[in-house]
């Protein structure tokens, strides 16, 4: 650095019209500045891509689409569409079975067979009516509305009726039993999934009931367990979680504008038109909720997306416990042939599926908490901030599957070390001060847990030390004998039982 301070000096001495080098500072900021400048171009034009498989903006409806279609007759736009058509015909049917709605005489076989058959041959082309309709209303309720009204016109009865079509509804009563049926089909999409992790692990744990492994505490050995009962332990946290969820009731209102039932009773007073909003609700198979404003306030959507997130987190916590025993020689790997672990190292074989089973975990709770965190809160008796939030609700779902998929195929293609279990459980004697200090109390041996400490803590322990120390024990022949022939291995308690 002195040289080159004095050939900068001599240079601005001998000329000083001449540019001095840059100093190598100066030309590393120069560098960044190109750096910083040319990273802030496009690369490539814009482009208005048509939409497949390989231009989708979300992975979901990309490169995971084939994994997640079972979600999309949920959750997609057809889908929400589809169950507001089914609304919208089931209360104009419920209106026709009320006798005080004099102007909406019970509907005929042929009428209510015309509705029956639109609702059962409701497609995609007929859902791209309304949203073409969309396009100049603004909203997406009333689109539905005006469709389904153009599809009563046709046959004479129920043209006769159709302003009957939303009759005091407020777009949240559509809405909110759409959701409540979306959900529950989503539901029963997502649990086959769950159940299938499940059933996987209860069977492993019962084949390696009585495969002894070393169990660790804050990363170190500590008293050893079985496989089975590790894997028996998760498999009963996620049919807990599976249960909570079969457990969760799903809501609904139709109670009107801001829940009293105010333009109803304005039309008819004389109808009991809570009783109505009921039957009419339960009626769909949902559970009634008497008390809301203009929306269902959205606590069970909370409760339910919670539910999942807390199995979603026990899967999380079951990949990378998997993840950390295939670091350590406890499992194996299938290898798929084909299949490139590494573009640079040939000899991977990676844990791919449980880190990509985490990753959508992530995705998927974070999607999750959100919903549960934001749905339960509306300003007054209603704002719009649910209703985008709402339709994110099938990738909280679609995250999850791609995550319970992974974690399966992991699952798959685990081979048991039990070799390695063992040879871990021979280099770690010590763990057997344990025992040996518990049963030097119940002899009252004078500070049992100390001398354990001393002899182990820190140290390597074999068996030939361990058994030396519990041979001049002054404890009853038959309380050595038993701790004599104690193992590593066979020290696992109820384990196997379990």
């Amino acid at each position: 650095r002195r040289s080159l301070k004095a050939t900068n000096a001599a240079a601005v001495t001998t000329a000083p019209h001449a540019r001095a080098p840059a100093h190598p500072r100066a030309s590393s900021a120069s560098r960044t500045r190109v750096i910083r400048r040319a990273s802030t171009e496009r690369v490539f034009a814009p482009s208005d891509l048509a939409l497949d498989d390989l231009t989708a903006l979300s992975p979901l409806d990309g490169r995971y689409a084939g994994k997640t279609a079972a979600l999309r007759g949920c959750f997609s736009e057809f889908a929400l569409i589809r169950a507001r058509v089914y609304v919208e015909v089931r209360w104009l049917q419920t209106l026709a079975a009320i006798p005080e709605v004099v102007e909406v005489p019970p509907l005929s076989v042929e009428a209510n067979t015309f509705l029956e058959d639109y609702l059962k041959n409701f497609s995609v082309a007929e859902a791209a009516k309304v949203k073409n309709v969309e396009k100049t209303t603004n909203h997406d309720v009333k689109a539905v509305e005006y469709v389904i009204k153009d599809a009563l016109m046709t046959q004479p009865e129920l043209a006769k009726i159709m302003e009957f079509t939303h009759f005091a509804c407020t777009s949240e009563d559509i809405n909110n039993l759409s959701h409540a049926i979306m959900l529950r089909d989503g539901v029963a999409t997502l649990k086959p999934e769950m159940t299938k992790i499940i059933d996987a692990l209860t069977k492993m744990s019962v084949e390696h009931a009585a495969t002894p492994m070393m169990s660790r505490t804050h990363g170190q050995p500590a008293s050893p367990t079985t496989l089975g009962k590790e894997l028996a332990n998760v498999a009963y946290r996620l049919a807990r979680q599976r249960q909570q969820l079969a457990g969760i009731p799903l809501y609904g209102k139709m109670a009107g504008a801001v829940g009293n039932y105010n333009a109803h009773m304005s039309a008819y007073p004389n109808v009991d038109w809570q009783a109505v909003a009921e039957k009419f609700v339960t009626g769909l198979g949902l559970d009634f909720n008497p008390y809301v404003t203009q929306i269902e306030p959205h606590d069970y959507m909370a409760e339910l997306f919670a539910t999942i997130e807390r199995f979603n987190t026990i899967v999380l916590d079951f990949d990378r416990d998997i993840w950390s025993y295939i670091s350590i020689g406890y499992f194996k790997q299938k290898t798929i042939a084909g299949e490139v672990g590494s573009s640079t190292m040939p000899h991977k074989v990676n844990p791919i599926d449980f880190e990509n089973s985490e990753g959508n975990v992530g995705l998927a709770n974070a999607v999750f908490a959100h919903l549960a965190a934001k749905l339960p809160v509306s300003r007054w008796q209603r704002d719009l901030t649910d209703s985008t939030v709402l339709r994110n609700m099938g990738v909280g779902f679609g995250y999850s599957m791609l995550a319970y998929q992974s974690t399966l195929r992991g699952i798959g293609k685990l081979e048991v070390a039990a070799d390695a279990m063992a040879a871990d459980l021979d280099v770690n004697w010590e763990v057997l001060a344990e025992p040996i200090q518990t049963v030097m109390r119940r002899y009252a041996v004078e500070k049992p847990y100390e001398k354990l400490k001393e002899l182990t803590r820190g140290r390597r322990v074999n068996a030939e030390g361990m058994r030396e120390f519990v041979a001049k024990l002054d404890i009853p022949e038959e309380g050595r004998q038993s701790l004599m022939a104690l193992t590593p291995a066979s020290y696992i308690g109820n384990a196997t039982a379990q």
